[in-house]
């Protein structure tokens, strides 16, 4: 003999797996519109910094311009889609060191032997168009077509950008000449280091993407459009014959050797 279903079970265990099915669709939904801080709250995590949260935003699976999200709070600039940074910056170590040869100096062991090297090399110090960032593994000195180029760069940017609007902003060197023992230092925390290294040359420096220098902190643009920018002066002087360019993606920086 079945039990004794009464007209309230029967009607529950009818409308059951539907209940349950519009719970699963609607509570997340319900939840944020009427709780907003509870997500956020479950999953909070330690804090971020910064520079590695721009990092991770500028570093993208793809590196084209869909990857680049707008920010609350921050303006955005127009800029051209040049394609996926790691393919259109792909100059390898091998082209860069050919140049680098050609054109730089014999490497150094010191500061003191930058006075006595076959070629000139001049001072790097930042002015109105680049920064110079607190240099750990590198000295400020270039060959002098190198320090043109690195001043070309900087003039290319700052112009292209007020002439999207925007302005305040300066690209931020990082890099500059390496001696053979920095180089073996770098390599201990720095994967794209090598022996043979361009830097050790004067022709090479490194332009971060992730940082820039800002001069107004209530006029900031969007980091992406920033790093999109400089790609477009990049790409400009890369196919006019002037420099090689190497996007390294790990480092958060373009590789760029006067040619």
């Amino acid at each position: 003999m079945k039990p004794y279903k009464s007209s309230y079970q029967k009607f529950y265990t009818l409308i059951k797996p539907k209940l349950l099915f519009l719970i699963k669709k609607w509570f997340p939904a319900v939840v944020v519109l009427f709780f907003p801080g509870f997500f956020t709250a479950c999953n909070k995590t330690a804090p971020i910094d910064p520079d590695e949260e721009a990092f991770i935003q500028l570093v993208d699976k793809d590196e084209t311009m869909a990857d680049i999200r707008p920010v609350r709070g921050v303006r955005s600039i127009k800029v051209r889609n040049i394609g996926p940074l790691r393919q259109v910056f792909n100059d390898s170590n091998y082209q860069q060191l050919e140049a680098a040869r050609r054109m730089g100096i014999e490497p150094i062991s010191g500061l003191g032997n930058a006075y006595f090297t076959k070629r000139p090399i001049v001072k790097i110090a930042s002015n109105q168009y680049y920064q110079i960032d607190s240099l750990r593994h590198s000295i400020p000195y270039l060959v002098p077509e190198a320090a043109i180029l690195l001043e070309d760069i900087g003039k290319n940017f700052i112009d292209s950008l007020q002439k999207r609007g925007g302005d305040s902003y300066k690209i931020k060197v990082t890099s500059l000449l390496r001696t053979p023992e920095s180089v073996g230092r770098l390599r201990r925390v720095n994967v794209n280091a090598t022996d043979s290294s361009t830097h050790q040359f004067a022709t090479t420096f490194d332009i971060s993407y992730t940082n820039f220098y800002c001069l107004n902190e209530d006029r900031q643009i969007n980091q992406g459009d920033l790093k999109n920018l400089l790609a477009e002066v990049l790409k400009d002087l890369r196919d006019n014959g002037r420099c090689l360019v190497k996007y390294e993606y790990k480092t958060g920086c373009f590789h760029v050797t006067v040619n």
